[in-house]
């Protein structure tokens, strides 16, 4: 397998071990600063930050990096080093190194950000989902997202090692309103039908009991069409599971082990 192109590490991985060695890292730059003859930027990926520097002995990387805007795509390659005494940053995992950056390649420019790329800012709701994509590359939300993988992780994991099956059921299926209305999908090839998107699996998952599998989970979007408010939302995922010949706190020892576990 050849070499990636574009990084050999995560930004957020360099620590004061790797000082020597030649990387390769790719991500947008957080931000840039000159300090007269010298060029620093922080660039990000999903992992986190580590600094760059770019030099005048090398004409080519400095020119470069003084064309750097905030949120351009970039590669850089470069050894890694050690900071100067009393300029390490603490606050940061690669806070002790620096990269004396090769060379960098600009993959894509950006306009500036409607809203600065980290926590302290607070847009509003409104540009914060005109503008999800920038809104998810601050380090919160990604925070977030990681957490809900991990959980997810965690509960296939321990689900998987009580026996259970994962089983995706239908997403378009028939209307069966409960407490909520059904959205509806119009049927192109039969004018006048529709199919509903499920409230729930709760229908799909006893036919699997009635089948045999006994031990079912999924987790299952579900759709409701009712008036949105904070615990109430037009779609939704939850854990979903079924199990056959057992006894209510059977169930409960299942769930409470999984919540254990997450």
């Amino acid at each position: 397998m050849t070499e990636n192109p574009y990084r050999t590490r995560p930004c957020g991985s360099l620590r004061a071990s790797d000082a020597g060695q030649t990387v390769s890292v790719a991500g947008w730059v957080h931000a840039r600063r000159d300090h007269g003859g010298l060029y620093f930027f922080d660039l990000r990926d999903r992992s986190g930050m580590c600094q760059v520097v770019a030099e005048p002995q090398n004409a080519a990387v400095f020119k470069a990096a003084g064309e750097l805007g905030s949120e351009y795509v970039v590669s850089v390659s470069g050894k890694v080093r050690g900071r100067l005494a009393g300029r390490e940053n603490p606050n940061l995992p690669t806070g002790a190194v620096e990269i004396e950056a090769a060379e960098i390649r600009l993959l894509n420019v950006a306009k500036p950000p409607p809203f600065p790329v980290d926590d302290d800012a607070q847009p509003g709701e409104e540009t914060r989902l005109k503008y999800r994509f920038v809104d998810l590359r601050r380090p919160r939300m990604l925070k977030n997202l990681t957490m809900r993988a991990k959980v997810s992780g965690s509960v296939h994991r321990y689900l998987d090692e009580q026996g259970f099956l994962e089983i995706e059921t239908p997403c378009l299926t028939k209307s069966t309103p409960e407490g909520a209305r059904d959205f509806l999908v119009p049927v192109r090839l039969h004018p006048g039908s529709f199919y509903a998107l499920p409230q729930s699996p709760q229908l799909f998952k006893q036919i699997l009991m009635v089948s045999g599998v006994e031990k079912y989970y999924q987790l299952a979007r579900n759709f409701r069409d009712e008036d949105l408010r904070a615990d109430r939302q037009f779609e939704h995922t939850q854990i979903d599971l079924e199990m056959s010949f057992v006894r209510e706190e059977d169930v409960h020892a299942v769930v409470e082990g999984m919540m254990k576990r997450v």
